[in-house]
């Protein structure tokens, strides 16, 4: 066999999906470890299966590897103990699930662990647990206390069966039809490798306590009576609603138990028990098929005729009077009466023979009896199931016709909307069939504007011919000169009128009636120069008839203007071809201009949308490095609170809200994207921000909690990505749902709103006069500590000289700075605290308004409290360091102490600010001045250690080697005494904090609210 195909059976096998395991992909696996001797393959393909992290998979693993267990080479329990190790961790993290598929991998675990470890101490037992009598006893070795030993495990053996039993009918809602459907098949599949297990540890343990019993006194066993009682009522019960379930009785014949357990006080009893048979009908053969009695075995009913035919064989050896008494040997005919002996005792053991079989036919009978009237019951529980499911069907068919019936509305609803779609797509395709007839019409019109000026060229050229022919006298000439000129101008201007017109008629294409209009109004003064010119044309043809008289008399000197006249018709005419190719030059010009801005615009909104895909990328690329950041090692010392955190959210949810107007306005305007980028840009900063602090916030609560709390963030990743992925399609914007999205943050916040401390449950009055108590009695204990630093830095300078002095002015000179630097820092707080209460309470007075925002304000107290208290510990340690009974590192970390509980009080004062805050500046500005002053003790601190203290010359010269040597051993010693000292502090200081943690969560009321999610 392939092991490739043995490889992907084991996947197809074990996969994701809540459906039970296919029969062939297990028989392939089982196959597979006969066909290597072992189970290398099995375990090289589930190495790789993500089982700590799906827990589907995990249970259909432990499905198939019990398959594997019984029915495999018996080389796989020695192959899988190796991964022991790796099962007990995973059914140990499994474990801290308390419901669903976690809670019972977590059990099967446990059940397959305690399997393998039973079939390792007992080799002889098989996985499939099939044993004879015979060799039940050779397990034993007949020793009481190795039967003894092996009920014991035998006990916990059928102890974890029971457990999964009741963990899968306890996960399972018995009220409905679970085992016809997909995901109640897969949690009860594994159940028939339980069923097969349980009946044959059931057997064996009965026929073992009978074994003890009779070796053993009855108090002895006692303890074991007790637990097989309780084994056997919790069997029996799970047997019998396993029986009753549809998904066995196609699959599994199982065995009812007797009314009651078997009395092992009366060694009889043995006789009467009936080891339990599993039927497995798709099988052709069941494991338990030996302890089935075939009928061929059993005594025929004519059993009482055969003792008639041995006595007649006796009467035949032995005479009449043998019959009349069989036993009196007395008168046999010649007969010896060792031959009689042995014919006698072969009778008699022939006749106990019959009767045993006949005792065995009659317990047979029995039992067969009892099995059919146990399948008479299963046969009326199936035929009430059947009743309950038909009624069941009734009820889904009657649900399944009001969905239909909804169906049908929403497929009418589909289909009106289907036609509103077709009607607009009709309107829309007349728009563009209008708008292609009034494209069609303009160049219509620009032709016969085009036919206009040719006949108008035309005319004018026959009026010129006329004149010409005309102009007899030289006063009539310039006459007709001068109005041939005036013609020639008009007939210019309305030809630059005419251009002019068009341009603008091109510029305006946007608008088709206004281009229709100004084209009709072209046309109209063309009609009207073209009957002026009619009208002049008549007048010159009156005219003629005056002038013709006269032409005889002007035919020289027409002869003379005639060349004259051709010089001025060739310049006109070279003039309106110029102005012709001048106006086509135009109109080209117009064109290439119209061509570039539909360019530009597609380029403008291909811009556009690259700008939006810009600004989705970058977002998804902020939630992508938020997700990741999660599952990074690093991450897990970074920490948040529960408040930030509700901030965070609310603020997502606001940027949410803007996100899909401004995605509105787009669809409804697509020139506003700057808008929507903006948007894009700042929901992914904020979402993925809310992602970092919530995995932050769940390193600091309890497990169950940050379990949920990690499950919604990467939900809140997940809807995001997802909301961004459908932004990048064009035709799938307008669809874009963030809904479920709305819904993660809204969890988040959820969640962050049940973290936060409850606070002290103060009164209104209470809880103002506090923060105005708190913010004085801070301002007291600074200037205290002030004025008790500056009576030191006088004693000092009176009492010590030298480099002691300067030190204790350095250090004292720091302090005073950083008690002033505080100073400062608790006057721009309250200063900011005033701001905040005038522009936040409205018509509220300032004690409502502290009680209205009570969470804020225990953190100013608390915040208060921690500075207060930092500056008298810190001036008592400055105090021990100058008199020399302190540690100059008392003093450092008083410091850094001051410093963590002034930026708490500055984190609470400025969570309500408003950002422009002048006495916020101020604030951060005397934040920046108490850092700055921390760092200058820590430095004076450690300048003034490093002046005080000796280091000893390390003086080797006079030391002989074995002096080094046990100077060298006696430092390692110190060196290692010195680290686990530091080891063990490190581990008490962590508790501190953990201990720090849970007090300070008592009396914020984290606790309680624990208990009430609980």
């Amino acid at each position: 066999m392939d092991l490739s195909k043995i490889a992907v059976s084991i996947n197809k096998a074990i996969n994701t999906q809540e459906v039970a395991v296919k029969e062939k992909h297990a028989r392939t696996c089982i196959l597979g470890t006969h066909h290597e001797k072992g189970a290398h393959t099995f375990w090289a393909a589930v190495n790789r299966l993500p089982l700590s992290s799906n827990a589907v998979l995990c249970w259909k693993f432990c499905h198939v590897f019990h398959k594997l267990l019984r029915d495999g080479h018996p080389n796989v329990i020695k192959d899988s103990m190796r991964n022991k190790a790796d099962l007990t961790d995973m059914s140990r993290m499994w474990g801290h699930l308390s419901e669903g598929y976690g809670k019972l991998c977590s059990i099967y675990l446990k059940l397959l662990i305690t399997k393998m470890e039973f079939h390792i101490k007992n080799p002889r037992f098989p996985g499939n647990l099939q044993m004879s009598n015979r060799q039940l006893d050779e397990a034993g070795e007949n020793d009481v206390n190795n039967f003894f030993q092996l009920t014991v495990e035998m006990f916990d053996y059928l102890e974890c069966e029971l457990n999964l039993f009741l963990g899968v009918f306890s996960s399972l809602d018995m009220s409905r039809s679970v085992s016809v459907t997909a995901a109640g098949q897969c949690r009860l599949a594994p159940l028939i490798q339980v069923i097969l297990d349980s009946s044959h540890l059931y057997d064996y343990t009965v026929k073992l306590l009978f074994k003890l019993h009779s070796c053993l006194p009855a108090d002895t066993l006692q303890g074991h009576r007790d637990r097989f009682q309780e084994q056997f009522k919790k069997l029996k019960s799970l047997f019998y609603r396993s029986s009753n379930l549809q998904y066995f009785k196609r699959l599994i014949q199982i065995p009812q138990l007797p009314e009651n357990p078997p009395n092992f006080l009366r060694a009889s009893a043995l006789s009467e028990h009936i080891s339990p048979v599993v039927v497995i009908p798709a099988e052709s053969s069941s494991p338990e098929s030996e302890h089935v009695v075939e009928t061929d075995d059993l005594v025929d009913t004519d059993i009482p005729a055969l003792p008639a035919a041995v006595e007649t064989k006796f009467d035949d050896l032995f005479g009449t009077s043998a019959a009349i008494d069989p036993f009196n040997f007395n008168s046999q005919n010649g007969m010896r009466k060792d031959d009689k002996d042995r014919l006698i005792e072969q009778l008699t053991r022939e006749i106990q023979a019959l009767k045993e079989e006949l005792e065995s036919f009659r317990l047979e009978s029995g039992r067969l009896c009892q099995a059919l009237r146990g399948r008479v019951s299963e046969l009326e529980a199936e035929l009430a199931e059947q009743s309950h499911l038909r009624l069941q069907a009734v009820g889904e068919s009657e649900f399944l016709k009001a969905e239909l019936d909804d169906l049908r509305r929403v497929r009418e609803d589909t289909e009106k909307e289907q036609r509103s779609l077709t009607e607009i797509e009709r309107k829309a395709q007349a728009n563009e069939q209008r708008y292609t007839k009034l494209k069609e019409k303009y160049t219509e019109l620009v032709q016969s504007h085009a036919d206009l000026l040719r006949k108008n060229a035309e005319v004018t050229r026959q009026m010129t011919v006329a004149r010409a022919a005309q102009d007899e006298v030289e006063a009539v000439r310039k006459e007709m000169q001068e109005k041939v000129k005036a013609a020639h101008e008009a007939a210019d201007r309305q030809e630059r009128e005419q251009v002019d017109q068009l341009q603008e008629l091109q510029r305006e294409l946007v608008s088709s009636r206004a281009e229709l209009d100004s084209l009709k109004t072209s046309m109209a003064s063309s009609q009207q120069s073209t009957e002026v010119l009619g009208t002049q044309l008549s007048a010159l043809e009156s005219e003629k008839a005056e002038l013709v008289q006269t032409l005889s008399k002007v035919e020289a000197e027409l002869a003379a203007r005639g060349e004259e006249l051709e010089r001025v018709q060739s310049s006109l005419a070279t003039e309106r071809e110029s102005g012709v190719k001048t106006a086509e030059a135009l109109q080209n010009q117009l064109n290439e201009k119209e061509s570039r801005e539909q360019a530009l615009e597609s380029q403008l909104v291909a811009a556009r949308w690259s700008s939006l895909q810009g600004a989705v990328d970058e977002a998804e690329k902020i939630i992508k490095d938020s997700l990741a950041q999660i599952d990074d090692p690093a991450h897990i010392s970074c920490t948040s609170s529960a408040d930030y955190l509700a901030s965070r959210c609310q603020a997502s949810l606001d940027c949410v809200g803007r996100l899909h107007s401004a995605r509105d306005a787009f669809l409804a305007d697509n020139t506003g994207v700057s808008e929507l980028v903006r948007v894009v840009t700042q929901c992914g900063h904020l979402v993925g921000d809310t992602i970092v602090q919530g995995s932050a916030t769940s390193h600091m609560v309890p497990v169950e909690q940050a379990d949920a709390l990690s499950e919604s963030v990467k939900l809140c990743g997940a809807e995001a990505l997802s909301l961004l992925g459908h932004m990048k399609q064009q035709d799938g914007l307008a669809a874009v749902d963030d809904g479920k999205l709305r819904a993660a943050l809204e969890a988040i916040l959820a969640t962050a709103e049940k973290l936060r401390p409850r606070g002290l449950e103060l009164q209104q009055g209470e809880l103002g006069d506090l923060v105005e108590q708190e913010m004085a009695a801070t301002s007291a204990a600074v200037e205290s500590a002030a004025a008790r630093i500056e009576e030191m830095l006088n004693k000092s300078r009176a009492v010590d000289t030298g480099i002691k002095m300067e030190v204790n002015e350095r250090i004292l000179g720091s302090c005073t700075e950083l008690m002033q630097a505080i100073k400062e820092l608790i006057l721009s707080s309250k200063d900011l605290q005033r701001d905040i209460v005038e522009s936040g309470r409205g018509a509220a007075t300032m004690k409502e308004f502290y009680a209205k925002n009570s969470r804020w304000t225990e953190g100013l107290i608390s915040a208060s409290k921690a500075v207060g208290w930092g500056a008298t510990v810190m001036v008592d340690a400055a105090d021990l360091v100058v008199q020399g009974k302190g540690k100059f590192e008392e003093l450092m970390v008083c410091s850094h102490e001051i410093a963590a509980s002034t930026a708490q009080l500055v984190a609470a004062s400025k969570v309500k600010a408003d950002k422009d805050s002048s006495n916020l500046h101020r604030l951060q500005q005397a934040s920046r001045g108490v850092t700055q002053a921390t760092a200058a003790v820590v430095a004076s601190t450690k300048s003034g250690k490093s002046q005080i203290e000796e280091t000893d010359t390390m003086d080797f010269s006079s030391m002989t080697l074995t002096q080094i040597k046990r100077q060298e051993m006696d430092a390692q010693v110190l060196v290692l005494e010195l680290e686990t000292r530091l080891q063990k502090e490190r581990e008490r200081l962590g508790e501190l904090r953990k201990k720090h943690y849970e007090l300070a969560g008592v009396a914020e009321g984290w606790g309680e609210e624990e208990e009430g999610t609980g």
